[in-house]
């Protein structure tokens, strides 16, 4: 597990390492704020329509091999990409062609390396590896972006990309070398996993998630508080360069507080022992009454008091959803039930900045977090009360243990 930790923040940082120089190159290529948008998009496209196909096959494959191959791929991608650059022979529609093959990639390589991780620790420490992961995330985040410029500025563009080849063909290096610890659940695959073809099929994962209640109120909890709030680039970016009169060094402020926020909740979501879609949810209302304060902040010192529990509150409801969801599952369905998320996220992350936008238009930025944040606490609430009210009328309905004969409680049994 130490050492598919390095790995990951390895390639953690070489990857927003790349994210970085990719949307100034873009910028260099068309000039076009739009173009960026539209490359992002690209990239994440594929992860809409074949996310399920992703997982369905990392319930098919060994996973150490499947993460092995689609990490080399994507090194592959990754060298391809800084040759053209070096070679001053990238235009727009190769660079839209790569994001793309990237993109489709990932569908495999997400649910493949997330799985990996859980394999490596008994199945009582999967909440603390998810943590873990979460805390090695933001640090490669981190210090991606902050080699970017420097490597940029030292070794020009393509080395970021060279850079961020080698950190996959690390993480494929390390790969045939981990070991489960005792107790880690395995995954069963070959001969052992010989199941009818309609058990390992994309259709039972989707009926799976479907008729799962609490994944059912995770995807609406992380669907609502994706669109109405977390998009805090966007919004407090507006806020501090507007209403507070605050510029770029301000905003960069704010960010290094919410980045360090993210890594504080990374380690208490690491302490979690049963995550929970309840406290999945608590978190979030609790999220939104801050960013509700947040938008009526009467100045930045103000603001920067409200962001570091906001990024904490996010960043630990995210790490308890993200153990939920690769916990309630059961071993044979997780890789389908990780691809069916990864569709239904895609689809918030490219919905939720458009209507974000459009709320900040027609209500401001203080609008649109104090509105944002009332929509998300009172559907929660709502939802609470529905639950609730449910459970109570199925326990009404329940026929007593005195009042059914015996006989038919033997049948039943």
């Amino acid at each position: 597990m130490r050492w598919w930790s390095v790995a990951n923040f390895v390639s953690n940082a070489g990857t927003w390492m790349q994210l970085t120089v990719q949307n100034l190159l873009v910028l260099q290529i068309t000039g076009s704020a739009a173009a960026t948008g539209l490359s992002m998009s690209v990239q994440a496209a594929p992860a809409l329509l074949m996310s399920v196909l992703g997982g369905a096959a990392v319930d098919r494959w060994p996973r150490k091999l499947t993460a092995a191959v689609s990490q080399a791929a994507l090194a592959v991608i990754a060298f391809t990409t800084a040759t053209l650059v070096a070679l001053d022979r990238l235009d727009m529609t190769t660079l839209m062609v790569l994001a793309a093959v990237t993109g489709t990639v990932a569908t495999v390589d997400n649910p493949a390396c997330a799985l990996l991780g859980n394999d490596l620790v008994p199945a009582e420490d999967v909440p603390s590896a998810i943590g873990v992961g979460a805390l090695v995330f933001n640090a490669g985040r981190l210090a991606g972006a902050a080699l970017a410029g420097a490597t940029v500025g030292f070794l020009g563009t393509a080395a970021a990309y060279f850079a961020n080849g080698f950190s996959f063909l690390f993480v494929t290096a390390v790969i045939p070398f981990l070991r489960p610890a005792a107790g880690a659940v395995r995954q069963v695959t070959g001969r052992a996993a010989r199941r009818p073809a309609s058990d390992m099929s994309v259709r039972e994962g989707l009926a799976f998630f479907a008729r799962r209640p609490r994944l059912l109120a995770l995807a609406g909890v992380t669907g609502i508080s994706a669109v109405f709030g977390r998009n805090y680039g966007l919004t407090l970016a507006v806020l501090v360069t507007g209403p507070l009169a605050g510029g770029a060094g301000a905003f960069g402020t704010v960010s290094t507080v919410l980045a360090a926020g993210g890594i504080v909740g990374a380690v208490l979501g690491a302490r979690l022992r049963r995550p929970s879609v309840r406290l999945v949810g608590a978190l979030a209302a609790t999220g939104a009454l801050l960013q509700i304060v947040a938008g009526l902040s009467p100045s930045l010192a103000v603001l920067l008091v409200l962001v570091l529990p906001m990024a904490v509150v996010e960043s630990v409801s995210d790490t308890a959803g993200t153990a939920v969801l690769q916990t309630d599952p059961p071993a044979h369905l997780r890789g389908r039930v990780l691809g069916v998320w990864g569709s239904v996220g895609t689809l918030w992350s490219l919905g939720g900045p458009p209507a974000l936008g459009l709320l900040m238009e027609l209500a401001g930025p203080r609008g649109a977090l104090i509105t944002g944040g009332v929509v998300i606490a009172a559907s929660i609430a709502s939802g609470h009360l529905l639950h609730r009210r449910a459970t109570l009328a199925t326990s009404v309905t329940l026929p007593s243990k005195d009042t059914v004969p015996q006989p038919t409680l033997q049948t039943a049994a």
